[in-house]
C-alpha cells in the first residue's frame, strides 16, 4: 500500500532524510516514532504529496509520487494537530463541503455515516468554532475520511488534547483502523502507540532504524524498543 525506496529530503544544504525505506502493507497501522526533529512531520508531508522528495522513489496506494498527485490525494486521508475546518460553518456543512469537493454522489447519507462515526451525530447543526479542541480533532478525523480513503496519515493528532479528548480520540481511531484502512501515525506518547499501532518503526539519523510488530514485543516494551534503536 505504501512504498518507499531511498527516500532523501534536503533543504538546502540540510539533509533531513538519508535514503529511507519504508514499507507499509494494506490494513497495517503503523506509529512511525523518533526524536524531535527526526524529520517525521517530512515524511509524512512526503507521503500527502504536499512536498517533493529530492531522491528516491515513493507510491502511495499504486501511484506514484509526485508525478500522480492527484491519484494519491483521491485516497489518502491526513490528519494533523491542525484541524482544517471551518469555524463559521456547522459541523454537518464542514462534512458536506468537503464531501461536494470529492464528488460524493449521495453526500447527506456519507455525512450522516461519518457523524455518527465520530460521535458528533447530536452536534451537527452546532458552529465548530463552538467545538473543544477534541471534538475538533474527531471532526478533522471525520473530514479526513469522508471520501472513504485507503491510507490514513495522522500527523500528532494528540497535540493539545486533555486526557479526556484524548480518549475519545483512541476510540474514533479504533474505529478507522477497524475498517481496514492502512494508518500511519506519527506520535510522541509511545503508550497510545502501542496501544494502538500494530507495527512501530523508529525513524533516526534520516533513516529507519529499527522495526518491529506487535507480536515482535512480546519479551519486551515499546520504550526499551525505542531506546535500543536509538542507540544503535
Amino acid at each position: 500500500m505504501i512504498e518507499v525506496n531511498q527516500l532523501v529530503k534536503r533543504f538546502g544544504l540540510k539533509v533531513v532524510l538519508r535514503g529511507a525505506d519504508f514499507n507499509v502493507r494494506p490494513g497495517e497501522f503503523v506509529a512511525l516514532l523518533g526524536p524531535n526533529g527526526a524529520g517525521k512531520t517530512t515524511f509524512l508531508r512526503i507521503l500527502a504529496s504536499l512536498s517533493r522528495p529530492s531522491m528516491g522513489e515513493v507510491k502511495v496506494a499504486g501511484h506514484r509520487l509526485p508525478g500522480e498527485a492527484a491519484q494519491v490525494r483521491a485516497k489518502l486521508g491526513v490528519v494533523s494537530h491542525l484541524p482544517l475546518l471551518y469555524p463559521d460553518l456547522t459541523a454537518e456543512e464542514n462534512l458536506e463541503f468537503y464531501a461536494r469537493m470529492y464528488g460524493i454522489s449521495n453526500f447527506h447519507l456519507r455525512v450522516t455515516e461519518v457523524l455518527e462515526l465520530i460521535g458528533l451525530e447530536r452536534r451537527r447543526k452546532d458552529l465548530v468554532r463552538t467545538f473543544s479542541r477534541g471534538m475538533q480533532q474527531r471532526l478533522a478525523i471525520g473530514r479526513a475520511v469522508i471520501h472513504d480513503p485507503e491510507v490514513m496519515l495522522f500527523d500528532e493528532p494528540y497535540t493539545g488534547l486533555d486526557q479526556d479528548a484524548s480518549a475519545m480520540l483512541d476510540d474514533v481511531l479504533r474505529s478507522v483502523a477497524a475498517q481496514g484502512r492502512t494508518v500511519v501515525m506519527t506520535s510522541h506518547d509511545l503508550a497510545r502507540a502501542e496501544d494502538l499501532a500494530t507495527r512501530f518503526d523508529i525513524l533516526s539519523r534520516g533513516v529507519i532504524a529499527a522495526s518491529a510488530t506487535k507480536k515482535d514485543l512480546k519479551r519486551t516494551n515499546l520504550l526499551a524498543f525505542y531506546k535500543q534503536a536509538l542507540v544503535d
